[in-house]
């Protein structure tokens, strides 16, 4: 987290949410390795290529991308959540762009853009091979099937997503905090757990986020949160623009200078600082998140620290 915390800038901050239609879901399912690798790239493409149009913000933008798997009941809602600095690199990287403070971009224009990219690398994914067909996705092995099955996707509204702008950095570190290494479902949400069935809060995004509880059968809960165990080595967490890896040493400090902002501290102040060390490493743990007594069911005013060494 304190390679997080040095890398903000003091811009406001975007957070955008792409996400495919539901009729990809079993293909994705089982291609999860290259469809996942396809749901970063075409998301990242999409707001590296309109963030760079002069008609939108013309800059070189610099951005991480989260990938999330779940919806609030366990079932499969593959999307990429995007936190982005509003502003970036003009072309020449002689100044910096700003945007303005509560847009970013267009969502109609990404969800455009990003439906293209996302079928042309399907349509590359399925002449190269790359894809697997099982069960009720075998009849789409037919070349003529997998074409008609694309112009479906075309004639549906793809949705892209913009949040609330971040409050600034801090939030947007506290974000980070609490989401990028999370699991389909928090114990938080868990209201009991018998011999048989699991029961367990969800929000219902359709009604106005109405909290409402789940019961399910210990074989099906298993299986809804197994489903989201991602191929062995894929990362959950990539970085785009001059965020990237091989891009961020040379290029965020020119972001830095062209903001007018002074290099960051060494973090040694900071962790030395810190309350707690992990036992295993010997880092500094920093709390990231407080669950009250109504979260862990115990005793009211009782408080449960969260502790972060990464």
């Amino acid at each position: 987290m304190c390679a997080r915390r040095q890398e903000l800038l003091p811009v406001c901050y975007f957070h955008l949410v792409f996400s495919v239609p539901h009729a990809l879901v079993p293909l994705i399912w089982q291609n999860k390795r290259h469809l996942f690798g396809l749901l970063f790239d075409a998301s990242a493409a999409t707001l590296l290529e309109v963030a760079a149009d002069p008609a939108r913000l013309g800059a070189e933008i610099g951005f991480l991308s989260i990938l999330h798997t779940w919806g609030q009941t366990l079932q499969r809602h593959p999307h990429v959540h995007c936190v982005v600095p509003g502003g970036g690199l003009s072309p020449d990287h002689s100044r910096w762009i700003p945007s303005a403070p509560r847009f970013f971009l267009p969502v109609r224009v990404l969800s455009r853009v990003f439906r293209g990219k996302f079928v042309a690398g399907l349509r590359r994914a399925f002449q190269r091979k790359q894809l697997v067909f099982f069960g009720p996705c075998q009849p789409l092995a037919n070349e003529k099937a997998f074409a008609a099955f694309l112009r479906t996707l075309f004639r549906e509204d793809w949705v892209v997503y913009a949040k609330a702008p971040f409050g600034g950095p801090e939030h947007v570190l506290q974000y980070l905090a609490r989401y990028t290494h999370r699991v389909a479902i928090s114990n938080h949400r868990l209201l009991s757990v018998d011999g048989d069935h699991v029961t367990f809060r969800w929000k219902d995004y359709a009604h106005h986020s109405t909290s409402r509880a789940m019961t399910l059968t210990l074989e099906e809960f298993l299986r809804r949160f197994l489903q989201h165990v991602l191929p062995k080595g894929l990362p959950r967490i990539r970085y785009f623009g001059w965020l990237a890896n091989r891009r961020r040493r040379e290029l965020l400090p020119l972001c830095r200078r062209l903001l007018a902002v002074a290099p960051p501290l060494a973090e040694a102040k900071t962790d030395a600082a810190a309350v707690w060390q992990c036992p295993i490493c010997g880092s500094p743990m920093h709390v990231v998140e407080l669950l009250t007594a109504a979260h862990m069911q115990q005793e009211q005013g009782h408080q449960v620290y969260i502790l972060d060494s990464s």
